[in-house]
């Protein structure tokens, strides 16, 4: 199926905003946690830090959604749009002034200055490896302090997709000076923003549990309590859905939709994010730095298939490296088709005509883990012999930025409205040892990338970005699987729940149905 074909098929059913909202039947169920100012939310991963510029882990920044705001933010439209910046001006092609609101306060009463602003950038500029693709662009020598409110950043050359990484939770996240600098180390456990909850409590593997900020400068949210709950078995989030002990409960499996559409106490909301699930090479060292075998092994994984038997109806085949939802994916390509005479012939080029052992890493999630089971049995018709290793989740993270893979299975989502945050962290050269887990580097890549994110919006650039998708498509550091469609439960009595396609959702606007 092309990404055309793809996209007319979603349409019948995705508004702009790629939601999708399916009311069951409104049932008379009460509200059974015991707690109506608290709300209730079922996760699958805890956050790692709370410290936005030291990770860019969708769970860590789903929950740093609650607790601080950015300088920019995205509206519904995928628009970038003021927020703790009242007012954005483009000086120059590299320079940017911001207006800071005034009013604004910290969870510790301190207000929000150009100080606090100016000190987040450049410590997100010096510290932040895991953000350095957002904030690796800044000039240092071009911060400037104009007034208490007004400051001025500038970046190296000129950047059209600048502003659209600030609304992302690793890069324009306002800290507090003093209580970073008083935390030190423990700050990410200890995190003190603007945003409509403040941190209370945290179990780590367990929940974390927020208070509304009644200083907060914005719309207060309606639940005085927050809980994060941290559930990874997709199954036991559906039954304490049921049982009434959460409100909403994220990332639904398949087997479990039907479960949720057919109960008159609850709703369903589905959404197709901007995400890519692949299975990657450790392109740095043998046997994966031969193209001709990586070829070779995406030749061999037949895709469609695969997807339908992991997924069930919950996620599309990849046909390519950016999701379909974002700028510039180009429409015309279409799902790689498997081919074992071809994958047979491309491994005896590479070297290995009697095939190999390898080992492929995943994490315990079950699709991921279902998708290797289904890859092993692909690759062991053209001889590769593949051994499935499951690790936690944070030795998984850690594995992959030490190197110590051949073989993965993750996901990347692109969390700004830009296609430079789809590509530019996980395949320029300058990214290894961030977030190019393939430890991939291409010169002519590393160019196109480059030239790519400043050059301005139009058909010059989208030339670039689909020339981008197809070199990656020849080299393989990834073989690009599925694009999630991701379901979501709630209880009937909740209403303003509105899911991101960037992977991190605004809980404080949910409600209580009047």
């Amino acid at each position: 199926m092309s990404f055309k074909s793809l996209l007319k098929e979603t349409a019948k059913w995705l508004l702009p905003s790629l939601l999708l909202l399916t009311v069951v039947a409104p049932g008379a169920m009460a509200r059974t946690s015991g707690h109506p100012d608290t709300l209730v939310v079922a996760t699958t991963y805890d956050a790692k830090t709370l410290d936005p510029y030291m990770t860019n882990d969708v769970a860590s920044s789903n929950a740093m959604r609650q607790i601080y705001e950015t300088l920019v933010a995205i509206d519904d439209a995928g628009n970038v749009v003021p927020s703790l910046a009242e007012k954005v001006e483009r000086v120059d092609d590299t320079t940017y002034r911001f207006t800071l609101k005034k009013g604004v306060k910290f969870h510790n009463g301190e207000p929000l200055t150009a100080d606090d602003a100016l000190y987040s950038l450049r410590r997100a500029y010096e510290k932040g490896a895991a953000v350095r693709h957002i904030m690796g662009v800044i000039d240092p020598a071009g911060f400037k302090k104009i007034d208490d409110y007004t400051f001025e950043v500038k970046t190296k050359e000129p950047m059209s997709s600048f502003l659209a990484a600030l609304t992302h939770f690793g890069g324009g996240v306002i800290l507090n000076r003093k209580a970073v600098e008083a935390a030190g180390d423990d700050y990410g456990f200890n995190p003190v923003g603007t945003g409509p909850y403040k941190l209370v409590t945290w179990r780590k593997g367990d929940r974390m549990e927020l208070e509304r900020f009644e200083d907060y400068h914005g719309t207060k949210p309606e639940f005085r309590k927050m809980v994060l709950r941290v559930i990874p078995e997709a199954s036991n989030r559906t039954i304490e859905l049921e049982s009434g002990n959460v409100d909403i409960a994220f990332e639904l499996s398949s087997l479990d939709v039907s479960r949720v559409e057919a109960n008159p106490n609850l709703k369903l909301v589905s959404l197709v994010d901007n995400s890519v699930t692949y299975l990657g090479f450790n392109c740095s060292k043998p046997p994966f730095d031969n193209q001709k075998l990586r070829q070779a092994i995406f030749t061999a994984i037949n895709i469609p298939a695969s997807v339908k038997a992991v997924f069930r109806g919950n996620a599309y085949p990849a046909a390519g490296v950016i999701a379909p939802n974002v700028k510039y994916a180009n429409p015309a390509l279409e799902v790689p088709k498997a081919d074992l005479k071809k994958a047979k012939q491309l491994l005896a080029e590479a070297g290995y005509p009697d095939g190999l052992t390898t080992t492929l890493w995943t994490n315990s999630k079950k699709v991921r883990v279902d998708m290797a089971t289904i890859i092993q049995a692909q690759l062991k018709k053209i001889g590769v012999d593949v051994k499935i290793q499951v690790l936690e989740w944070g030795a998984y993270l850690q594995g992959l930025k030490e190197f110590k893979h051949e073989l993965f299975l993750v996901g990347w989502t692109c969390q700004t409205p830009d296609p430079d945050m789809a590509v530019y962290p996980t395949f320029h050269s300058s990214q290894i040892g961030g977030n190019n887990f393939a430890a991939f580097g291409d010169p002519a890549v590393d160019e196109l990338l480059a030239k790519a994110r400043i050059t301005p919006d139009g058909p010059e650039r989208q030339a670039m970005y689909y020339e981008i998708q197809d070199q990656l498509r020849d080299k393989a550091p990834w073989v690009p699987l599925a694009n999630k469609k991701y379901a979501f439960g709630l209880q009937d009595y909740i209403t303003g729940f509105t899911p991101s396609p960037f992977g991190f959702h605004a809980l404080y606007e949910v409600k209580l149905k009047k």
